[in-house]
C-alpha cells in the first residue's frame, strides 16, 4: 500500500511545477483565441509553424531534463559548487544545440513552400517563422535555469519567472496583434514578437537573479570558477540526449501528422490548431507532474530504495490520472462549443466538437507515457526511451494516421484516432521497462 507522504511530496515539488506549465498553457490559449478571432487563415499558419517549432522546443525541453538528475545528486551530496559548475557546462550545451537546432529549422524555412501547405498561408508563414526562429536559443537558456532550479527543489523560481513572462506575452499579443497605443496591427506576426521578447526576457531575469540572488552565492561561485570540461558535458549529453530524442520523436509525430492535416485545407488545420491548443493543456500538466516523479524515484534510487521507487511512481501515476479525469470531463460536456471559443467560423466548431473523442481516450496513455518516462529517467534508464518512442510514435502512430485519414477516409478525426494508439503503447512499454529495471 502506498503511503499517504509519497503523495503528498510529489504534489509539494510538483505543483509549482505544474502551475508555471498552466501558465504556458494559458499563454497558448490566449494566442490561439486571439489569433483565431483576428483571421482564421492566420489560425491555420499559426498551426503549421507552431507544431513545427514545438518539435524543436521539446526536443530542446528534454535534453535539458539531462541536467536535473546530476544536479540533483550533487545537491543531495552537499556539492553546490559542483552544481554552479555543472550549470556553467549546462549553459553551453544548451547554447551549441539551440545553434544546430536553428540550423535545422533555417533548412526547414527554405522549403517550406515544398510541404503542400495551402498556397495562400505562406505569405503569413513566414515572416511569423522568422521570428520563432530568433527566440529558439533563448528558450535553450532559459531551460538550463529552469533544470538547475528544479534539481536543487527550488520549483517557485522558475514558476513565477514562467508566469511573468507568459502575462507579458498575452499583454505583447493584445497589442501588437490588433495594434493598441498606436503601433502599427500585425496580426499573426504581433503574436510571433510578442513571443520573442517575452523568452528574451525570462532567459535575462533568470540569469539576473542568479548571479544576484544572496541565496544563490555559493552556486554562484562554482559557476565562475568552474571550468568548461568534458566529463561534465559527455555526462550531460548522454542523459540528455536520449530523453530528447523521446520526447522530439513524440513530437514529431503530431507535427509530422500536422503536415498530413495540411492536405486537408485550412479549416482543417484551423479546428488541428485548436484541439492541439487543448491538448497541451494535459500534457504540460502531466510533464510537470511527471518531472516531479523524475525528481522523487532518483532520490530512492540514490538510496537504493525499491519500494520507494515504486511507491513514488505509482503515486505520480495515480495523481496523473486525477488530472486527466479533471480534464475531460468538462471538456466532454463542453465539446459543441469549444470551437466557438477560438474562431468565428461556423466549419471549425463542429470538426472540433468530434475530436474530443479521441483526445479523451488517449489521456490514459499520455499520462502513462509522462509519468514512466520520467520514472525511467529518474533511475538514469533513459537510451531505451528513443528506441520505444520510435516504436510507439513512427511505427504504429504516424501509419495509423494516414490508414484511418485517408485510405478509411475518416479525415481530420481519423488522423486523431492514431493518437491513442501510438501514446498508450508507448506508455505500456514504458511502464514494463521501469518495472522491470526498477527490480534491480
Amino acid at each position: 500500500m502506498i503511503q499517504p507522504n509519497h503523495y503528498k511530496s510529489l504534489f509539494k515539488l510538483g505543483l509549482p511545477i505544474v502551475i508555471g506549465q498552466l501558465g504556458m498553457i494559458i499563454l497558448g490559449f490566449a494566442d490561439t483565441l486571439m489569433i483565431g478571432h483576428h483571421s482564421t487563415d492566420g489560425l491555420a499558419a499559426a498551426s503549421f509553424v507552431n507544431n513545427m517549432f514545438n518539435l524543436a522546443i521539446i526536443f530542446a525541453t528534454g535534453f535539458s531534463y539531462g541536467l536535473t538528475p546530476i544536479v540533483g545528486i550533487l545537491f543531495g551530496q552537499g556539492e553546490k559548487r559542483a552544481v554552479g559548475r555543472t550549470l556553467k557546462n549546462a549553459l553551453w550545451a544548451n547554447g551549441l544545440l539551440g545553434m544546430l537546432l536553428s540550423v535545422g529549422m533555417i533548412i526547414l524555412y527554405l522549403n517550406i513552400h515544398r510541404l503542400g501547405q495551402p498556397e495562400e498561408l505562406l505569405p503569413l508563414m513566414r515572416p511569423y517563422y522568422i521570428v520563432l526562429l530568433i527566440s529558439l536559443v533563448f528558450v535553450m537558456l532559459f531551460n538550463a535555469f529552469k533544470q538547475f532550479s528544479d534539481g536543487i527543489t527550488d520549483t517557485r523560481t522558475p514558476m513565477w519567472i514562467l508566469i511573468g513572462g507568459n502575462v507579458l506575452n498575452i499583454l505583447g499579443n493584445w497589442v501588437l496583434i490588433y495594434g493598441y497605443f498606436g503601433l502599427p496591427e500585425m496580426g499573426l506576426l504581433g503574436a510571433g514578437l510578442a513571443t520573442l521578447i517575452s523568452r528574451i526576457l525570462m532567459f535575462a531575469i533568470s540569469m539576473g537573479i542568479f548571479f544576484k540572488a544572496k541565496r544563490y552565492q555559493i552556486y554562484k561561485e562554482g559557476f565562475t570558477e568552474g571550468l568548461l570540461n568534458r566529463k561534465d558535458f559527455k555526462e550531460l549529453n548522454k542523459l540528455g540526449w536520449p530523453v530528447g530524442l523521446q520526447m522530439g520523436m513524440e513530437t514529431a509525430s503530431f507535427s509530422l501528422a500536422t503536415i498530413m492535416v495540411g492536405w486537408l485545407g485550412s479549416i482543417a488545420l484551423a479546428a488541428h490548431q485548436i484541439m492541439l491548443t487543448i491538448g497541451q493543456l494535459g500534457y504540460m500538466m502531466y510533464y510537470g507532474m511527471a518531472a516531479a516523479v523524475a525528481v522523487r524515484v532518483s532520490n530512492f534510487h540514490g538510496q537504493k530504495d525499491t519500494v520507494g521507487i515504486h511507491h513514488s511512481a505509482s503515486a505520480g501515476f495515480h495523481l496523473i490520472l486525477l488530472m486527466a479525469v479533471s480534464i475531460s470531463i468538462p471538456l466532454f460536456f463542453l465539446r459543441n462549443e469549444i470551437g466557438g471559443w477560438f474562431t468565428d467560423n461556423a466549419e471549425v466548431t463542429p470538426l472540433v466538437a468530434n475530436l474530443i473523442f479521441p483526445f479523451i481516450i488517449y489521456q490514459f496513455g499520455d499520462g502513462m507515457q509522462c509519468n514512466y518516462s520520467n520514472a525511467l529517467r529518474g533511475i538514469a534508464d533513459v537510451k531505451p526511451v528513443m528506441y520505444i518512442a520510435f516504436i510507439a510514435y513512427f511505427i504504429i502512430s504516424l501509419p495509423a494516421g494516414y490508414l484511418f485519414g485517408f485510405v478509411f477516409n475518416w479525415g481530420l478525426t481519423g488522423i486523431w484516432f492514431s493518437f491513442p494508439f501510438g501514446l498508450t503503447s508507448a506508455g505500456l512499454m514504458f511502464y514494463l521497462r521501469f518495472r522491470n529495471q526498477a527490480l534491480h
